[in-house]
């Protein structure tokens, strides 16, 4: 096999709280992961010439040493001594600083696929122990599917699917700082945690109205003052339908459950009326299928 395609699928955060900060400068998390039908495509083909050639359809996203999907190559070429080279073709689908982990959800499927064409044998617990190394979300990524993260989200526990819904997601024209948002988060007593072991315990009972009424994101308390148009997504996904609504990771994106497809498509067309946001999906939950994160059947659509 000289060429192999895979998707590399988006995540959100049905839940998402910050425990401290820890000495060393990380936070401590703990989080519900999803990954969700949206995803990129990276083509991987063998070529003679070693080296790592990167091709990406976005001009927002960086084709060089810096992007987490060249690391990612170049870090297993490193470890396995692959002579030959690679040249990875990315077409961006996710939307791009978004809080769904667009960069570390690529560099995932960049292991499965050279595991695979290059014939590495790495197992999913070796992919995600080198995987740590580029980003917290990249062992999740390597999974996929719903998982409890905890640590700074390298300790990873697999969930079963949660039950089927419509999800709409909005991302509006605004960037979004990783670091803007943790460096300016303030935990104190009267701080509100959502309950994760709370919708652990939906999840695990197929309840989506436990899920529904559990899901909490501690870091909205920096974005969305900094911006309100993400409350104001959230407020018109409420009024449209949803069950709920929420921020996924630091931001900016928003999602929301629904229950019907008809009312999350006129909440999808509300949102784009009001010109709250310039990227707005309908789509799903996406499932693991034989444990791997990147690629398998997908449980809603890209649109």
């Amino acid at each position: 096999m000289d060429c192999i395609e895979r998707k590399a699928y988006a995540k959100i955060n049905l839940g998402l709280d910050v425990i401290r900060k820890r000495p060393d400068g990380y936070h401590e998390v703990k989080m519900i992961m999803q990954t969700v039908g949206i995803y990129d495509l990276l083509t991987l083909k063998k070529c003679a010439a070693p080296g790592i050639f990167l091709s990406v359809d976005s001009r927002e996203v960086p084709g060089g040493g810096e992007n987490l999907v060249y690391k990612a190559a170049e870090l297993l070429r490193k470890e396995y001594g692959i002579g030959e080279g690679v040249e990875i073709t990315l077409e961006k689908r996710i939307p791009i600083a978004a809080g769904m982990a667009g960069g570390s959800t690529d560099a995932a499927a960049v292991f499965h696929g050279m595991n695979e064409l290059f014939g590495l044998g790495m197992r999913l617990e070796e992919m995600q122990k080198l995987g740590v190394s580029l980003g917290a979300d990249v062992p999740y990524c390597i999974m996929g599917g719903t998982a409890l993260s905890e640590g700074i989200g390298e300790i990873l526990t697999p969930l079963p699917q949660p039950p089927h819904c419509i999800l709409v997601l909005a991302k509006p024209d605004i960037g979004v700082s990783t670091k803007f948002v943790y460096g300016n988060l303030q935990l104190g007593p009267a701080t509100r945690h959502p309950d994760i072991d709370k919708m652990e315990e939906a999840i695990r009972e197929g309840s989506l109205g436990g899920i529904t009424e559990t899901m909490g994101n501690v870091l909205e308390t920096v974005t969305i003052p900094a911006h309100p148009v993400i409350q104001e997504i959230k407020n018109t996904m409420a009024r449209e339908g949803a069950e709920n609504a929420l921020m996924s990771g630091s931001g900016p994106t928003v999602f929301g459950i629904f229950k019907e497809e008809a009312t999350a498509r006129r909440a999808a067309c509300a949102i784009k009326e009001a010109g709250l946001a310039g990227q707005v999906f309908v789509t799903g939950f996406h499932h693991r299928k034989g444990g791997s994160g990147n690629g398998g059947t997908v449980a809603g659509r890209n649109g």
